[in-house]
């Protein structure tokens, strides 16, 4: 693993060490596995504190302030009010199926499917409107006054607009949630803004959208000729292939389906590369303007060091993956323009008193 250390006139730099960071990740690992898992919200903490006290902004090192007790209460209030309600829900859906009403069970799965994407909108929203409210940078911190339930409506309704069409609406759905979601935050007194376009970022998703079933079929027709012509012999429903044939076709189905998901994790890589500059592009924070220089390439690189890493070291890898993603993240941002620390005032938007509770019971990530 490299450091990754900006220069001193860009906007951003990051001046971690991997091998200071070791130590806090394996202790991490360590405790996380004593106590059944229940550190992990420790640990996390533990590791954005470092993360941002190692990344320089302009002239000054950002400053995590959040606390693993914050994360912990939230996610035990989340579980509460939603995991185990869904759970329940879950097993009286079971129930209506053995008593032979489907399409009650239909009703009621479709309706709880619906509301966990309205859900996990909150869940999106929340998690960010709580990390820019634990991060301080000259004393000052973002945050949002919007509780998040309303981008949950915004969420919910574009995501199901996204989806028609066979998904085509999928990049509008995308880049006009991130408008959403960043103009309801702010970062002291000023308000963030963003205008991504879903047209520079389409192409791309075509790309994409369509290469699943080019590759179906282009390997559906080397299949059927592979198995009708082996051998050099001529396509014969009715012979029964030989023991080496069949081999031959397991090996090439096996290293057909890996090709499969290796391009379109590729391709997919190509579109969200594309989607990342649109998006950070637009971002903009009072007088400055934000961008992020990644391409496809950098992004493959990231990838594939990250899945290398885990499978070399047989998955005790996996502890320095947020320390790779963030400093490829500070890396690649790019900040123009001019901001006055004396037009800088503390912040008044709502500081939430839990942590990202939802977002953890869900899996899903803040950005």
């Amino acid at each position: 693993m490299n450091d990754d250390t900006a220069g001193g006139d860009a906007a951003f730099g990051f001046y971690g060490d991997w091998r200071e960071f070791a130590p806090i990740a394996f202790t991490n690992l360590l405790l996380t596995i004593v106590t059944l898992g229940i550190y992990h919200f420790w640990a996390k903490t533990r590791v954005r504190r470092y993360l941002w006290s190692r990344t320089r902004f302009i002239d000054d090192r950002l400053d995590w302030t959040g606390t693993g007790l914050e994360l912990f209460i939230g996610y035990l209030i989340a579980f509460a009010l939603f995991v185990v309600p869904f759970g329940v829900l879950n097993l009286i859906l079971q129930g209506i199926l053995l008593r032979g009403h489907p399409g009650w069970a239909g009703l009621i799965g479709a309706t709880v499917y619906l509301l966990l994407i309205y859900l996990v909108g909150v869940a999106i929203f929340r998690a960010l409107r709580y990390r820019l409210s634990r991060t301080f940078w000259h004393g000052i911190r973002g945050g949002s006054d919007d509780q998040g339930f309303a981008y949950g409506w915004q969420y919910f309704w574009r995501t199901i607009v996204g989806m028609f069409a066979a998904g085509l609406m999928v990049p509008w759905s995308m880049t006009t949630l991130w408008n959403r979601r960043w103009g309801r935050m702010s970062f002291g007194p000023m308000p963030f803004a963003a205008d991504a376009k879903w047209q520079p970022i389409f192409p791309r998703y075509m790309l994409f959208y369509l290469a699943p079933i080019i590759l179906f079929i282009g390997f559906f027709a080397i299949g059927l000729a592979f198995a009708g012509f082996s051998a050099g012999g001529g396509f014969n429903p009715s012979t029964p292939p030989t023991g080496g044939t069949l081999v031959a076709i397991v090996i090439v189905a096996a290293l057909a389906y890996i090709l499969f998901f290796g391009v379109l994790g590729l391709i997919a890589m190509i579109f969200y590369a594309a989607y990342y500059r649109e998006a950070v592009g637009t971002l903009t924070l009072g007088r400055l303007s934000f961008a992020f220089n990644a391409r496809t390439m950098d992004w493959i690189r990231l990838y594939l060091g990250n899945i290398g890493l885990v499978l070399v070291t047989f998955g005790v890898g996996y502890i320095f993956i947020p320390y790779r993603n963030w400093a490829f993240f500070v890396r690649h941002m790019e900040a123009f323009g001019d901001i006055h620390l004396d037009d800088l005032t503390r912040s008044t938007s709502r500081k939430p008193g839990q942590g990202e509770g939802l977002l953890d019971a869900f899996d899903v990530g803040a950005f």
